[in-house]
C-alpha cells in the first residue's frame, strides 16, 4: 500500500482543509499574551496542528471565581508536530506541561498523541470530540484526525481505560495532591466537606461518557443532561456516601455496555500508521 497523502485523507472525508470556514474566522490561533505556554524548545507557533479547551471548560461545568467555591483553572492541550530535526535528527522532544498563573496547559508530539488516542485515554480522545467552539485552532493534521476519529475506537480498550481513570479519581476523591493555581483552595475545600468534590465529579462525569461512547460510539465530552449534577458534586451538595453509591451503580452499567456495545474490538494499526505518515509528512514539508 502506498503512503496517503494527507489531502487524499481529507477529501475521503469530505472536510474542509479550512477550520475557519467551519468555525469562523474568530478561532483561528492567535499567540497571545494571555496564555501563557509551556516552553519548548522550537517556536510552538509553527508546530502546533491541534489546541482545544479541555477540562471543566470543555466539559461545559467550569465555575467562575467569583464563586467561593470555584476551584478551576484554564486548561489547554495541544498536539505538536515538531520540526523535522525531531523526526530524522538525533533531537527529540514529546511532551511539556506547565502550570503558569490560572493556565494549566499541556503539550504532547503527534505519534504519542496518537498513541494516547490508540489507548483510548478519555482526556486525549475528547480532543477529537469537542464542540466547535471549543477548539482554539485546528491545522490540517489536526482536521484528519477529528474525520478519522471513529478509526481509534476499541471496545476493550474504551472499557478499561474510562472504567480505570473513573477508578483513580474515586481513590483520589478521598485524599490527594493539591497542585496548581487552586492548591490550597482545594484543600480547604476538602477538609469542609470530608471529600475532594472536584475529583468526585470526575468519577460521576467519566462513567457517564464512558457508557455513552460504549453504547452510542459518540464522546459527548461538553456535558448536557448531566450538568447540573456534576456541578452539584462539585460545589459539595453530595455526601460521600451517596458518590461511591451511585459510582457503584455506574460501574455495573458501564460493565453491561462493554458486554453489549458493537463498537469495534481491535484497531486498525495499518491505517492508524497511514493516517500518521500522511500528517507527519505534510508537516514537515
Amino acid at each position: 500500500m502506498g503512503t496517503l497523502k494527507l489531502r487524499e485523507i481529507l477529501q475521503r472525508t469530505n472536510q474542509s482543509l479550512q477550520f475557519k470556514k467551519m468555525v469562523g474566522e474568530g478561532y483561528i490561533l492567535q499567540m497571545t499574551e494571555e496564555i501563557l505556554y509551556p516552553d519548548t524548545p522550537f517556536p510552538l507557533k509553527n508546530s502546533l496542528v491541534l489546541l482545544g479547551w479541555r477540562g471543566s471548560t470543555a466539559h461545559g461545568t467550569y465555575v467562575p471565581n467569583t464563586d467561593p467555591n470555584s476551584i478551576d483553572d484554564r486548561d489547554l492541550y495541544g498536539v505538536v508536530i515538531p520540526p523535522k530535526e525531531y523526526y530524522i535528527g538525533m533531537k527529540t522532544w514529546q511532551h511539556a506541561e506547565s502550570i503558569k498563573g490560572v493556565w494549566d496547559i499541556v503539550l504532547d508530539e503527534f505519534k504519542k498523541f496518537v498513541g494516547l488516542l490508540s489507548k483510548q485515554n478519555p482526556n486525549v480522545l475528547g480532543m477529537l470530540w469537542l464542540e466547535p467552539e471549543d477548539y482554539i485552532y485546528i491545522g490540517d493534521s489536526g482536521q484528519a484526525l477529528i474525520n478519522n476519529r471513529d478509526l481509534f475506537k476499541c471496545k476493550r480498550a474504551a472499557y478499561n481505560s474510562f472504567s480505570g481513570y473513573a477508578h483513580s479519581q474515586l481513590k483520589k476523591m478521598k485524599g490527594g495532591e493539591f497542585k496548581g493555581f487552586m492548591g490550597a483552595k482545594r484543600k480547604q475545600l476538602v477538609e469542609k466537606f470530608g471529600y475532594d468534590t472536584k475529583n468526585a465529579a470526575h468519577l460521576v462525569r467519566l462513567l457517564h461518557m464512558g457508557i455513552e461512547y460504549l453504547e452510542t460510539g459518540k464522546l459527548q465530552v461538553r456535558r448536557t443532561t448531566d450538568v447540573d449534577m456534576l456541578k452539584a458534586i462539585k460545589s459539595g451538595e453530595w455526601k460521600l456516601e451517596d458518590v461511591t453509591n451511585y459510582a457503584t451503580e455506574l460501574e455495573s452499567k458501564c460493565r453491561i455496555a462493554y458486554e453489549t456495545s458493537d463498537m469495534q474490538e481491535e484497531i486498525d494499526e495499518e491505517k492508524v500508521n497511514q493516517l500518521v505518515m500522511a500528517c507527519i509528512e505534510h508537516d514537515l514539508r
